[in-house]
């Protein structure tokens, strides 16, 4: 691969099969492939949005509207389309809500930077104006939020329902926004002086069978398991519950060894040898008033045996991330050594209980005191229906977070977007010169979601936009896209309301994706790793070609 010359002599640095794009032809390439994703998942916006269906490799099909959902099913090829793909999971990941807003922010973005470098604007120019840009964002948006109250449980709820009201399960939103609020409000913890709210206590199981309607939210944990043995009892009250992070088994020598046995009463000797240090086990475990047993790990028949003589429930391997909810429902403590248990290592639950929800045995573990990490179990018809249920779970609990931990939200609809285009095109003018134009086009950029939402829902999108200006102009800043009526409306009388966290940081991502991408100007492709022939002749993989377009 030539990248110079010497006295008209060329000088090869990179291996043969490399590949290099340069210049406006290597932007041009990369804005393609974004604005791609982007337009892939742009329809998706909004209560009106429409659903993707995607088909794997194996033929198992996704249908959804969730943008971070929708990207990671993708199998994009395109270096450019896989940083839109991070900047959907980075969304998901730090917000849990607002992914398709962020990826059509940053299509925008590229869109708008697209134009200016076709009018001959450098793309430093681009980038510094964009920058000045993203920090009058910061600044306005917090300006523009207003703060909830943690207790206000009709705000919660209106901002959970607006979490959930694009996706395939918007009817029975209100009902599931109940439960997601309970389920947060119920792991929340005062650390150090700030509430903390960790979703992943929430535990979520899905069950097909039934309706949505009939999910439930459990004050405890439910367990994908069944009681290890016939003769156990299946339902214990006012449950003293041990948590065993150790097997009950006779555990295998380290180290290889020889027995010569010379006698048959040896045998027995070694069997009753053994049967004697398991009742010992269960003894012990017994003697602390236990009467439900979770083991991390195996338990023996002959354990098994002792433990329902001795009618205590048990079931085993336990995952370690169940254990870790079960100690946080229950209040036990995790014990390694069974000789180290005592009364005081017990964790309480009203009630334990082996059910059976369709063709499955599950464990529930509940009526626990003040539990710190809860269960939703899922309930629908058909098994699409179930996955995106959880997704939708899984957003809502994210903004509920949000707004426990940050109590901060702005109005949606496009509201707050329209309103944020309108500072910037007014603190453009003082900047002044090229960089005046690159915050122009930044603010135009912002304003694509309500266009994306009055587009999606059939609507006139420049006369929803020239009136959602209009009012905003007037003072009316909670005015945003009403897509179930067809024109505008105040978001504050219809409860649309968003996270702040979630929308600051959707814009903060989209904006520097854009500009990682406008400043890049050179793509140089190393040759993918060619597998070697076998016998027969026949290659074990595929020579890469570097993309020039999204695939």
């Amino acid at each position: 691969m030539t990248l110079a010359t010497i006295g008209g002599q060329p000088v090869l640095i990179l291996k043969e099969g490399t590949s290099r794009t340069r210049g406006e032809e290597a932007r041009r390439i990369n804005f393609m492939a974004a604005k791609a994703v982007a337009d892939a998942v742009r329809s998706t916006l909004g209560p009106k949005g429409m659903d993707k269906m995607i088909i794997d490799q194996l033929g198992d099909i996704t249908i959804s509207n969730d943008g971070a959902t929708i990207l990671d099913e993708m199998d994009v090829q395109h270096p450019a389309a896989k940083l839109m793909v991070d900047l959907a999971k980075a969304q998901d990941h730090d917000a849990g809500d607002g992914t398709t807003t962020a990826v059509v922010i940053a299509g925008e973005i590229i869109s708008r930077a697209e134009e200016l470098l076709e009018q001959g604007m450098h793309p430093s120019i681009i980038v510094d104006g964009y920058k000045k840009a993203l920090d009058k964002v910061k600044e306005a948006i917090n300006e523009i939020a207003f703060e909830i109250d943690r207790e206000d449980h009709e705000t919660l709820k209106k901002i959970a329902i607006t979490a959930m009201q694009s996706k395939m399960i918007h009817e029975e939103s209100d009902y599931l926004a109940e439960l997601v609020i309970k389920a947060a409000k119920q792991v929340m913890e005062e650390v150090n002086g700030k509430i903390k709210v960790d979703i992943d206590r929430v535990k979520i199981v899905k069950k097909q069978g039934k309706s949505l309607a009939e999910s439930q939210l459990i004050n405890g944990i439910v367990l994908d398991k069944e009681v290890v043995h016939s003769g156990m009892p299946k339902r214990i009250v006012d449950a003293k519950i041990a948590l065993l992070n150790t097997p009950l088994e006779i555990e295998k020598t380290e180290y290889s060894a020889e027995v010569r046995i010379t006698d048959p009463s040896q045998i027995k000797m070694f069997m009753e040898e053994e049967t004697k240090l398991l009742q010992e086990m269960v003894d012990k475990i017994a003697s602390t008033g236990a009467n439900v047993v979770f083991c991390q790990k195996g338990i023996d028949e002959i354990a098994q045996h002792f433990l329902a003589k001795k009618g205590i429930l048990s079931a085993r391997r336990i995952s370690e991330k169940d254990m870790d909810k079960l100690q946080r429902a229950t209040g036990a403590r995790i014990i390694t050594n069974i000789e180290d248990l005592t009364s005081d290592d017990l964790g309480y639950a009203g009630l334990v209980e082996e059910r059976k929800i369709g063709e499955d045995k599950m464990i529930f573990v509940e009526q626990c005191k003040n539990p710190k990490a809860v269960t939703i179990i899922l309930r629908a018809g058909a098994e699409m229906i179930v996955d995106e249920a959880e997704r939708s779970i899984h957003d809502a609990l994210c903004v509920i977070r949000n707004i426990l931990e940050e109590n901060k939200a702005v109005y949606g609809g496009g509201a707050v977007e329209v309103e944020l285009a309108m500072k910037l095109k007014e603190y453009a003018k003082s900047v002044g010169g090229k960089e005046q134009r690159a915050i122009e086009a930044y603010a135009e950029a912002l304003e694509g979601i309500p266009v994306a939402l009055a587009e999606n829902a059939g609507l006139d999108t420049i006369e929803i936009l020239m009136d959602l200006r209009a009012e905003h102009s007037k003072g009316n800043t909670s005015y945003g896209v009403n897509v179930l009526t067809g024109g505008i409306d105040d978001m504050k009388k219809l409860g649309v309301l968003e996270t702040l966290r979630a929308t600051r940081h959707a814009i903060e991502a989209a904006t520097e994706t854009a500009i990682m991408l406008i400043k890049t100007d050179d793509i140089i492709a190393a040759k993918r790793y060619e597998k070697p022939k076998g016998k027969e002749g026949e290659e074990g993989g595929e020579e890469f070609s570097p993309p020039s377009s999204f695939d």
